[in-house]
């Protein structure tokens, strides 16, 4: 989505291409040509060396594929009538390599009859040759998380695990392979110029320092290896396993490949995020090639759908709570019960290190939550220090909802939630202790706490139910934001039953579910009256005709058969008998 947004935007800023000044003159650059026309037969050479810079033509072991006779631009031969060639082999590799060495591969286009050894005079031309070259094993990180029980001191992990755990430390640096790689040559004649091709292209476009003509740009396509098919190189292999692939490849599909490949812009973000980025695009990328076309377009479009309920939800939520002048009807206490939990679950993805995205996410939740505590309660900043360090912060009701009945409901609501809650937790902490494992102590109360919210939380809603109830009214309630949730708890609903899930992760959108339909069923039954009279002994309906008439509108009038009221706002006898 993001590059097909970036796609269009530049189409429509791009114009004519800028005309650079040369270096060595005041004209302007002239575009370019490809130094390969197209339909150029063409030799394939590929080597795999250890070294990055390759000079063993003479060694025939490092030559892993040769194809003559290849044409440039044919989109019709090979095997299955596509341009495409593959070769398969396995790829001898030194104790260097074993013990975390690097493995490179050299590609080399000539056109036909012409040689990439520059030592060989006679059949070598810088112009006529192509190269570029790629590491083609991955390192990536593996950690080691030592958990144990901490009652017995015991743990389920595998010594060698451990072992290694404590010779290289929780992270250790591990170079893997992927049997899978191939190689693209762009079917491109465009008149670039130099200096005025458009990122993250230019990085592939090379230009001849002489000529100024461009060489054909070669790509390495890797986009559709999933992390979860490499594998470790260790000193048990010997040999590794290599299918190699030779393919056309139309611009505007490596313009795609091109843009998905890059990650500068996000360096300062660190390697982590990288790592973290590569396991959720498999997601992506499995769900491409395994899901059916037409559930692929129903989930964008879902998840796109999901996007814009969850930002209307947030700002409704602010909305609210911002111009909310009384607190009557709403439960101050969840106010701080969700501060509590968003600080449970921001503490617990801290210490397990999740993605930076969702880091992110949870924290700015953190402080809306906070916010919501000065709409709820009077925060004063108190000049008199804590250890003469630390300003004291001071929290008082406010008056809206102490001179209301809301408050008393609250209490009582906590008050029985207690008994309920503090049980459940007294006995999942014992079963946490007994039975899983984890880092320390700290790990053990953030689990257990975060275990508990996951499992227990939706008990934390009834509270605002019990307010419902004994107010006999909904109308309080943020119904804009309630309804764009529970779209999106819908939603969620149907992605868990769709992709594959935990259990419990299932279980806690249903319990969602549950708890809206018990707020709609409130709704139904606590609807407004305008007729019912409130404890002063006004009714919506005196407070609609009380409201003063718009500066031009008719004078209001009664309808037949219905007498005035009586000065003074004292009742009919026929209400009174009502009362």
């Amino acid at each position: 989505i993001i590059f097909i947004i970036w796609a269009i935007s530049s189409w429509f800023r791009r114009g004519p291409a800028p005309q650079e000044q040369s270096s060595t003159g005041g004209t302007p650059r002239a575009p370019s040509r490809n130094l390969f026309p197209k339909d150029t037969l063409m030799d394939l050479y590929v080597y795999i060396s250890e070294h990055e810079h390759f000079t063993d033509f003479n060694v025939s072991s490092a030559l892993f594929w040769q194809k003559r006779d290849l044409v440039y631009g044919d989109w019709t031969s090979g095997e299955n009538a596509d341009g495409c060639y593959e070769h398969y082999g396995e790829v001898d590799i030194s104790q260097s390599v074993q013990q975390n060495g690097s493995i490179y591969i050299h590609v080399y286009f000539t056109k036909s009859g012409f040689h990439p050894d520059p030592r060989q005079k006679n059949l070598y031309r810088r112009l006529a040759t192509v190269h570029t070259s790629r590491m083609i094993n991955k390192y990536k990180r593996r950690r080691f998380q030592k958990t144990k029980n901490l009652l017995t001191g015991e743990t389920e992990a595998d010594p060698e695990m451990i072992k290694r755990a404590e010779d290289y430390g929780p992270v250790e640096v591990i170079s893997h392979w992927h049997p899978n790689l191939t190689i693209n040559m762009v079917d491109d004649h465009t008149p670039w110029v130099k200096g005025s091709v458009p990122p993250p292209l230019d990085q592939y476009v090379k230009f001849d320092a002489i000529s100024g003509d461009y060489y054909p740009i070669l790509y390495f396509n890797d986009y559709w290896n999933l992390q979860k098919d490499y594998f470790p190189i260790n000193e048990t292999l010997q040999r590794l396993p290599f299918r190699l692939s030779f393919c056309p490849l139309s611009l505007w599909r490596w313009q795609l490949y091109a843009a998905q490949s890059t990650k500068s812009p996000w360096n300062f973000l660190g390697e982590d995020l990288y790592e973290q980025s590569d396991e959720e695009q498999d997601s992506v990328k499995v769900a491409l090639l395994e899901t059916n076309p037409y559930l692929l377009a129903l989930t964008i479009i879902v998840s796109i759908v999901h996007s814009i309920f969850e930002f209307l939800a947030f700002k409704n939520d602010i909305q609210f709570w911002n111009s909310r002048q009384s607190l009557e009807g709403l439960s101050v206490r969840s106010v701080f019960f969700g501060v509590f939990q968003s600080l449970v679950v921001l503490l617990y993805i801290l210490d397990n290190e999740t993605n930076f995205v969702v880091q992110v996410s949870v924290f700015i939740g953190l402080l809306i939550d906070l916010w919501k505590i000065t709409k709820v309660m009077d925060v004063r900043v108190s000049k008199n220090k804590v250890a003469g360090v630390f300003p004291r912060i001071t929290f008082k009701d406010k008056s809206t909802y102490i001179e209301s009945s809301t408050k008393v409901y609250d209490d009582m609501a906590f008050r029985y939630l207690s008994w309920i809650l503090f049980p459940l937790l007294g006995c999942y902490a014992v079963y946490s202790l007994l039975y899983l494992e984890h880092k320390g102590w700290y790990s053990w109360v953030l689990s257990m706490l975060y275990g508990f919210l996951l499992t227990f939380g939706f008990i934390t809603m009834t509270p605002q139910l019990f307010i419902n109830y004994k107010l006999k009214s909904v109308a309080h309630l943020p119904w804009r934001m309630l309804t764009y949730k529970a779209l999106n708890t819908f939603i969620d609903d149907l992605f868990a039953f769709v992709i594959k899930m935990p259990m419990m992760y299932r279980i806690g959108c249903l319990r969602d579910d549950v708890v809206f339909f018990i707020y709609l069923y409130q709704r139904w039954i606590y609807r407004v009256d305008l007729t019912r009279v409130n404890e002063f002994g006004v009714s919506g309906e005196d407070q609609v005709s009380s409201r003063p008439p718009l500066p031009g509108s008719p004078p209001t009038t009664l309808p037949v058969g219905v007498p005035p009221s009586p000065p003074g706002g004292e009742k009919p006898p026929e209400d009174k008998k009502k009362d």
